[in-house]
């Protein structure tokens, strides 16, 4: 990896583990590579997810920036662009390949993680039940987020041995 993009990669590190974007904070591995960062999102107010705190595992590729960095969640969540199982793949617009552009920074990855939670997008969902729940009664899958919340959520997030 060139030095320049080590660089970039330490710099924003610098400016995110200093000023995150409002309910993030991010840290890196005890193993210290700045290529897997762990981020802490604390559920958004006004949503199901509020009041629950949440792992993401963000790993930067060997060709970051040129290639988007993978995020998932290790904490379980019930939402429709989140895989519901223990790999908490994310399904985000922003990082498919032909959306993403090498100037994009990481905070603004992050502000779209934050708004996917305030907003899910059940048109490019991963999981259709959970879509189609949110789309045809909201109730039940506001419990359902909810429920997920109370179970898997209450606490410091787990991230796995880096």
């Amino acid at each position: 990896m060139s030095t320049k993009r080590i660089a970039k990669h330490l710099q924003e590190y610098a400016e995110l583990s200093q000023s995150p974007p409002e309910g993030f904070t991010v840290a890196l591995p005890a193993s210290e590579t700045l290529h897997t960062w762990h981020v802490t999102l604390r559920g958004p107010p006004s949503t199901p997810y509020h009041k629950g705190t949440f792992g993401v595992i963000l790993t930067l590729p060997v060709d970051y920036p040129f290639k988007p960095p993978v995020v998932r969640f290790t904490t379980r969540i019930y939402h429709p662009n989140v895989t519901n199982d223990s790999l908490g793949n994310i399904c985000l617009a922003l990082l498919k390949p032909e959306n993403w552009k090498p100037s994009t920074k990481i905070a603004a990855v992050l502000e779209s993680l934050r708004s996917l939670l305030v907003e899910p997008q059940p048109d490019d969902p991963l999981e259709e039940r959970i879509a189609d729940e949110y789309r045809t009664d909201r109730p039940a899958w506001e419990a359902n987020a909810r429920n997920y919340v109370s179970r898997y959520a209450m606490s410091d997030p787990e991230f796995p041995p880096a």
